[in-house]
């Protein structure tokens, strides 16, 4: 904890409207959008809600790591470098897409069995990282650690899923620095989180409504606050207005390099889309199984 407790406070606010996105999922967009197109390294967040025969079949990624956090229900996912296993609730899948990968998501949907909701973030990759071998860390909901604030009976519980807080530091090790902490308080309770000195940090309300800084206004759901970055500020002070309030706030390095995005490739410049284009047509460096992998999840 820095000595020196300096909070950040907003400088943009976004509501985050739900939309229709394919057959039978809503999204609720904010980072992407265009009212909040920049904000690197972050290029994406959706918090997503899929019915029953919806989801995301097989599909290519380059460039990005892609961050899917399960807050109700369940999602499958299965991609052409071998890789599959079901995501279940509060736990999370943290994939770098590196030079190329095939993979379809699919959330599970049953008979009693609450209808899958979640969160995923698309995280700018280094250049010199961005065809990088693809990776994954995956951390089902009783291997992300939790830090207490308060102790275990009191008003705070800070699911650290990357990054550290309070003492408490989780095991994934992202390329690039990213901090993503799930939190959880009771009406006016408070806490101070240190954030690394120049990295950029959000804060989306998923329920309850939340306060920034030493006697900054109240924010409801669905709100995405993009916080200060000046010098001098140590990290974020956050006050509960609600019972059950739940947010997330997260923190990365920001990246001095040019985003060039075409749908799901995030390359620097056009060049290198035309090539990863070419790759992906071609099957080559990444893309090798394109035209030949089908996933099972997918094709059902």
């Amino acid at each position: 904890m820095a000595l020196n407790m300096t909070s950040r406070n907003v400088v943009k606010k976004v509501l985050a409207v739900e939309t229709p996105e394919g057959a039978g999922a809503r999204v609720r967009r904010s980072i992407g959008s265009a009212t909040l197109r920049n904000l690197t390294p972050f290029l994406l967040l959706d918090h997503f809600h899929v019915s029953e025969g919806a989801g995301f079949p097989d599909h290519p990624h380059r460039g990005q790591a892609t961050v899917t956090y399960m807050l109700e229900g369940s999602s499958r996912h299965e991609d052409s470098a071998g890789h599959s296993g079901t995501i279940q609730t509060g736990g999370v899948q943290w994939m770098c897409a590196g030079k190329g990968i095939i993979h379809a998501e699919m959330p599970v949907h049953g008979k009693n069995v609450p209808e899958p909701r979640g969160l995923q973030l698309w995280v700018d990759l280094p250049k010199n990282v961005k065809m990088t071998e693809p990776t994954y860390q995956e951390l089902d909901p009783e291997a992300i650690p939790v830090a207490y604030p308060e102790g275990k009976d009191g008003n705070i519980s800070i699911k650290v899923i990357s990054g550290k807080s309070h003492g408490v530091e989780s095991p994934v090790r992202p390329l690039g620095g990213c901090w993503y902490f799930h939190v959880l308080m009771n009406n006016g309770a408070t806490m101070f989180q240190d954030i690394p000195a120049g990295w950029t940090a959000f804060v989306y309300i998923l329920k309850g409504a939340v306060s920034v800084g030493e006697s900054g206004p109240v924010n409801d759901a669905f709100h995405t606050l993009v916080l200060s970055n000046e010098n001098g500020e140590t990290g974020v002070r956050l006050t509960a207005a609600t019972n059950d309030t739940s947010f997330v706030l997260v923190a990365g390095e920001p990246l001095d390099q040019t985003v060039f995005q075409y749908g799901p490739f995030v390359m620097t410049n056009q060049e290198e889309i035309q090539r990863t284009l070419m790759d992906y047509r071609t099957g080559r460096n990444g893309f090798e199984k394109a035209h030949t992998w089908k996933s099972k999840i997918g094709n059902m």
